[in-house]
């Protein structure tokens, strides 16, 4: 999955094929592949078809988009019944793989094909419905955009987006909505883009992060992210591994404080939360970040923000998550969720 947070992720940029970020070092950091694993976000199938190739046993490819298990139809056959397909969220992983497993895989962020389709409202540069909904169910980002307070949609844009004009542009969108509905993608990127400095050549476009903050509170990504970071836990067994590709700062942040949290390390806190208290741990202390190398890079520069964070998984029963020491981006008032 990718972050369209990129000039080379513009409708007029070359359309290469979907390419797993960071695959080559995370298969070199999990050999030898075996037993059961779980793609808790499936997509195109990128990650599960390299680890059925490389030996796994058996792969659960799970994603809360239909049209990814519809994609799955085409290039799951050569696999038979090495592979089955699950519709669901991954905050969910246990329960929907019902089975012990020796690895998890998370592929954050939103994928190329839901980019690539402006019939689904991800993309910035393509116009189409404001939708941005991954299970194609529940509140869209229109719902959101159209009758969430200014106060709401500021909060959602700096907490989740970091964009440090939130102000200006949640009262830009007010003004807008309140002559008509916004209802399409380039209708909310223009009101976003006039509140900003034009950008310079190689810079992201200015809805970059309004969006990725939109994006993150239609589906819940933290939420979800957190549950399915626990969920893992309690999914593999002793000597598992969990590996997660993220890719921005939010994101990155919760995983590397999970398992630190879960190493057994004692968190640092912050001005406003306590240190967390060390605990038994749960994943064998993890490593630095692994980034893409020049090679990757030069191939697919969309990797650019990706990172990798792995753990393996020891021998200590899982226990329960708290949010408080994860750095968990959350809104000092929650929006109304809208009707669907």
């Amino acid at each position: 999955m990718i972050e369209p947070d990129s000039p080379r992720s513009a409708a007029d940029a070359p359309r290469a094929p979907h390419v797993p970020v960071l695959l080559a070092p995370l298969l070199a950091a999990v050999a030898p592949v075996r037993g059961v694993w779980l793609d808790g976000t499936l997509g195109a199938g990128g990650y599960a078809r390299a680890l059925l190739d490389a030996g796994a046993e058996r792969l659960i490819g799970l994603d809360r988009d239909p049209l990814a298990l519809q994609m799955a139809q085409e290039w799951g056959a050569a696999h038979g019944d090495r592979l089955r397909v699950v519709l669901g969220n991954f905050a969910e992983l246990d329960r929907l793989a019902g089975e012990p497993l020796d690895g998890v895989v998370l592929d954050l962020g939103v994928s190329s094909m839901q980019l690539d389709q402006a019939a689904r409202g991800f993309s910035f540069t393509r116009d189409g419905p404001l939708d941005m909904r991954m299970s194609q169910e529940g509140q869209s980002a229109a719902d959101l955009v159209n009758t969430a307070s200014e106060a709401v949609l500021a909060d959602i844009l700096y907490h989740f987006g970091e964009e440090r004009a939130a102000r200006r542009i949640a009262r830009a969108i007010v003004r807008a909505r309140d002559e008509a509905p916004i209802t399409h993608t380039l209708h909310l990127a223009g009101i976003v883009a006039a509140c900003l400095p034009r950008p310079k050549p190689g810079q992201s476009h200015p809805a970059t992060r309004s969006f990725q903050a939109l994006r993150i509170a239609v589906n819940a990504e933290f939420d979800a992210l957190v549950d399915g970071l626990a969920a893992a836990e309690r999914a593999l067994r002793p000597g598992g591994v969990l590996a997660v590709v993220t890719f921005h700062s939010l994101e990155d942040r919760i995983v590397k404080r999970f398992f630190q949290a879960r190493g057994g390390r004692r968190g640092q806190g912050s001005r406003h939360a306590p240190p967390v208290a060390a605990q038994s741990a749960r994943f064998d202390a993890p490593g630095r970040a692994i980034a893409p190398d020049q090679a990757e890079l030069a191939a697919n520069p969309r990797a650019r923000s990706a990172r990798l964070r792995l753990g393996r998984r020891t021998d200590a029963p899982a226990g329960p998550v708290v949010r408080d020491g994860l750095g968990v981006p959350s809104l000092p008032v929650q929006p109304d969720r809208g009707r669907g």
